[in-house]
């Protein structure tokens, strides 16, 4: 009996394997979900979770020396800072220097003075979110001082132990160089909470 001899070659007679098509689409659908979540926590960390670690007595009582903040990169680019809001920045723009933590004292378009070691914004005693001591250097303060537009005027909460807008080093914050407001303590865990 003769052996058929297989056909070499393309054989359009076999049977195609069929997709499971099921299975493709919940497989695009996990790589999809995968890809949002991906993008969602890259975006959140972005613009709310950026750390950085406080240098100095500037802030205490509200921030000490050593501690690890968060900042919102992403509320300033909808709105300017307001007073007493705390603020991260960089000093003149000089991205050698670290992170600046200070307070909002006065805005665009406000007058600022100290005087008897008291601060005024447009001639009215300023309303501080938290307790400090009375200034003994007015720095360049001491007289009255418009804050330019896209200017801000910050403090630091320790006032006698601050290095700040009141000297001519640091000055008024550019809005430019302004990275974002610290909102929230992660460390030590014992002072865990939100910035006031």
């Amino acid at each position: 009996m003769a052996r058929r001899r297989r056909a070499k070659g393309l054989n359009f007679g076999r049977r195609r394997k069929k997709l499971n098509i099921p299975l493709i689409k919940e497989i695009s659908l996990w790589i999809m979900e995968i890809a949002i979540a991906v993008l969602m926590a890259y975006v959140v960390v972005w613009f709310w979770g950026m750390r950085t670690t406080v240098v100095g007595q500037s802030m205490n009582p509200t921030l000490e020396t050593g501690q690890r903040i968060l900042v919102d990169r992403f509320w300033y680019r909808l709105t300017d800072p307001k007073p007493n809001d705390v603020i991260v920045f960089l000093p003149n723009g000089n991205e050698k220097s670290h992170y600046y933590v200070k307070r909002v004292i006065a805005v665009p378009g406000d007058t600022i003075q100290i005087k008897n070691g008291a601060v005024y914004v447009n001639g009215e005693l300023f309303d501080e979110a938290v307790e400090t001591a009375a200034i003994e250097e007015a720095g360049v303060a001491g007289e009255e001082l418009l804050v330019e537009e896209d200017e801000f005027f910050v403090l630091g909460d320790n006032r006698n132990s601050s290095e700040d807008s009141r000297y001519a080093n640091i000055g008024n914050v550019k809005k430019e160089h302004i990275i974002g407001k610290a909102w929230f303590k992660i460390s030590p865990f014992r002072d865990m909470g939100r910035i006031k």
